[in-house]
């Protein structure tokens, strides 16, 4: 399993990416480069950060940059991988993500420096880099020289390495790569509107958020079930979705997108005690059910605010 595209999903990108979008009465009508048609009452944009839906439905987004990249690419390990596990590191999270047999997906946030040398580097190399990543601070390790001078993942000294092993487990070594390694910048979007003439944005193509809470797919669940519940009351009663879905997942998201760009802003802060007690923080969340629950069932529409009841 990888990460790359299949072909027939490729081809229907590249008749999506120059379709266009007519409405005829109740009806919304896709015509396709190939000269294909699709007719429906409603067309639903899941189709990415970069949404051609969106764009055919006029809708604009608002947003940022950060100074930040993500390294992904599929890993292999020795034995199959259960848990999904994520690392907070001074330059950014890695995560590890179970995709099925020993494979997993590794999305590694670091400063564009960072994310070249990671995909320049050779393969025996860079898996070094994310073993060493992804359980440090949970074992004795060498300084790490693999990205030049500095050290990246220097987030915990010796001092507080021993009672950090004795409650955290490691997660399974990662033994090769298992496709090409990716880079992508990351940013926060926003669309201005979730509901178009006969479009609704879920997901990636409504909001990008920052991967270092692993949030994003959460509120692409949410909006999912959000939006499907909504139309299933429409098919019920007659009526269109109107307001009701954007107005049900718009003040949610905006709330999640708030709280994850706090701590994205956070990581730009460089003070040694406050890098400690930061990371600490984090991984302490992991633990703390209660919390961890309340965080990903408001992501996910489970819940409104307040986060904690």
């Amino acid at each position: 399993m990888s990460l790359h595209s299949s072909s027939s999903s490729t081809a229907l990108d590249d008749k999506l990416s120059r379709a266009t979008l007519l409405h005829h009465g109740n009806l919304a009508k896709l015509e396709m480069s190939d000269g294909s048609s699709l007719c429906a009452k409603l067309v639903v944009g899941a189709d990415g950060s970069r949404s051609r839906i969106r764009e055919l439905g006029g809708i604009k987004t608002t947003g940022w940059k950060y100074s930040q990249n993500a390294v992904i690419c599929t890993v292999e390990h020795e034995e199959e991988n259960h848990c999904a596990w994520q690392r907070f590191l001074p330059a950014g999270p890695i995560a590890l993500l179970p995709i099925g047999d020993k494979f997993s997906n590794i999305v590694w946030t670091v400063d564009p420096k960072e994310s070249s040398n990671c995909k320049s580097m050779g393969e025996n190399d860079f898996v070094k880099a994310v073993n060493h990543a992804l359980d440090y601070g949970y074992g004795p390790h060498p300084g790490s020289r693999l990205f030049g001078g500095g050290n990246l993942f220097t987030w915990l000294g010796a001092d507080g390495t021993s009672s950090m092993n004795e409650s955290f487990e490691v997660p399974p070594k990662v033994v090769r790569l298992g496709s090409e390694r990716m880079v992508f910048p990351l940013s926060l979007m926003h669309a201005n509107h979730y509901v178009s003439k006969r479009v609704a944005l879920i997901g990636d193509a409504a909001h990008t958020v920052h991967p270092l809470a692993g949030q994003g797919v959460n509120m692409g669940f949410g909006d999912a079930f959000s939006l499907s519940k909504v139309i299933a009351e429409g098919v019920a009663v007659g009526s269109d979705i109107g307001e009701k879905y954007e107005a049900d997942r718009k003040t949610a998201n905006i709330a999640m997108i708030a709280i994850l760009d706090g701590f994205q802003k956070a990581y730009l802060v460089d003070f040694g005690p406050l890098n400690v007690l930061r990371a600490a923080a984090f991984h302490g969340a992991q633990y703390i059910s209660p919390l961890k629950r309340s965080i990903i069932s408001y992501a996910s529409g489970e819940r409104r605010l307040p986060l904690i009841a």
